[in-house]
């Protein structure tokens, strides 16, 4: 049984689409066996598949061939991870990173600092709690 890598990246649930993994590997995003291919490259059980998702590069090693979309349960039983331990770090310092290389005053504050101007303006304004106090007492004297 033969496979085409667009169609066995969607169906190792790799990309959401079909259509999705078919533009990647048109991109030149997907390797098998360290040559940049085209979609209709048919893959043999043994092949590396490599995928450059930004920023990081997987590769997964081809156990069985697959013709449709499998559930997640099933799919460590036609692929196996082999991508290198230094591209999952490369992962995890991007999810740590979170949004600090984002410049100050660019898009949405976040949840963190949308609490955070909430907690300044509320006690800036609760130091001109005791003007309001003051004020109302000048004016029962007047």
């Amino acid at each position: 049984m033969d496979c085409r890598v667009d169609k066995w990246l969607w169906a190792v649930r790799v990309f959401k689409t079909r259509s999705i993994a078919t533009d990647a590997v048109k991109k030149g995003r997907v390797e098998v066996n360290d040559v940049i291919v085209k979609p209709s490259r048919m893959l043999k059980v043994g092949d590396v598949v490599k995928v450059r998702k930004s920023p990081v590069t997987y590769s997964f090693r081809v156990i069985q061939l697959v013709q449709n979309r499998l559930g997640a349960k099933l799919v460590p039983e036609y692929m196996e991870n082999i991508t290198p331990k230094s591209e999952l770090d490369i992962l995890d310092m991007v999810r740590i990173a979170g949004f600090v290389d984002r410049r100050k005053g660019l898009g949405r504050p976040t949840k963190k600092e949308g609490r955070e101007l909430e907690q300044f303006t509320s006690d800036l304004w609760s130091d001109f709690d005791d003007f309001d106090d003051l004020y109302d007492e000048d004016d029962e004297d007047v």
